[in-house]
């Protein structure tokens, strides 16, 4: 059975949507009925994405461009600016995008590597969320953080991922509970192994990580590591009226990593 939502005359800004979780989201919320907005640093993907949401549009909506860095506080801003001059609202927020990095606790690029991770994994949403706040009480709106079940299991040479994970985890909780009563919901959904492009930009090769992919897929209790839609559905449950009693939830979608005490990046 295939399951759909109706996501007409809704704005959703979804932060790193040039590729991976951020794109297939971006797709399945145009082809919900949604607006939606399109960022990432690559102009080229962006614009590669955005066609693609028109494409599966019912209406044939053009997906909003806008190319920007979340690790800077003014293309954050730049981003809401145009996206309510555009649209004149925002309903969803995802804030996917992020990094992912080794460092050993003793290694020289430790606290460089740690700087950067928690700039680009936390920070950005902390402020994107903070400046964003003031809209998505206008629409009753929602949140939906992309996670990691790093931020619940422990990984050698990621401390830094993981730390970043927990913190907004435990974000997403506190400011479900304060921005409840202004009628918005906000929750996380955290991943297991996911085909993704974030380890090839970490600098591990393309071969290297289809091989873990495909060892992950083995160990997995479903048989299978996870794509893409696997986590844009859930952050579209997330954002429908379906899920309209759940806030501050931190949602597990790993195919069974932590019940079955798989080890990350081991």
């Amino acid at each position: 059975m295939s399951i759909t939502y109706n996501f007409a005359g809704k704005v959703a800004l979804i932060t790193g949507s040039s590729s991976g979780i951020g794109a297939a989201t971006a797709i399945l919320f145009a082809k919900s009925g949604a607006n939606v907005v399109i960022t990432g640093r690559n102009a080229e993907r962006v614009s590669e994405v955005a066609k693609q949401c028109r494409e599966v549009s019912p209406n044939g909506l053009k997906a909003l461009e806008v190319v920007a860095d979340v690790t800077s506080d003014k293309d954050l801003q730049r981003l809401v600016d145009t996206t309510i001059k555009t649209f004149g609202k925002i309903d969803v927020l995802v804030n996917n995008a992020g990094i992912a990095r080794g460092s050993k606790l003793e290694d020289k690029d430790y606290i460089d590597v740690y700087k950067n991770i928690m700039k680009a994994n936390l920070d950005s949403v902390v402020f994107l969320t903070h400046i964003c706040v003031k809209h998505l009480e206008k629409t009753n709106g929602n949140i939906i953080n992309i996670s990691s079940i790093a931020g619940i299991q422990t990984a050698q040479q990621y401390s830094a991922y993981c730390m970043s994970k927990s913190a907004l985890d435990m974000f997403t909780k506190c400011i479900a509970a304060e921005l409840g009563p202004k009628g918005i919901r906000v929750n996380s959904v955290n991943p297991g192994v996911v085909k993704t492009n974030i380890m090839v930009a970490a600098g591990v090769s393309e071969t290297e990580c289809d091989k873990a992919n495909e060892m992950y897929g083995r160990l997995y209790p479903i048989g299978r590591y996870g794509e893409s839609p696997d986590i844009a559905h859930a952050v579209l449950y997330l954002a429908s009226d379906e899920s309209s009693f759940i806030t501050g939830t931190v949602l597990v979608a790993d195919g069974g990593h932590l019940a079955a005490n798989v080890n990350i990046f081991d």
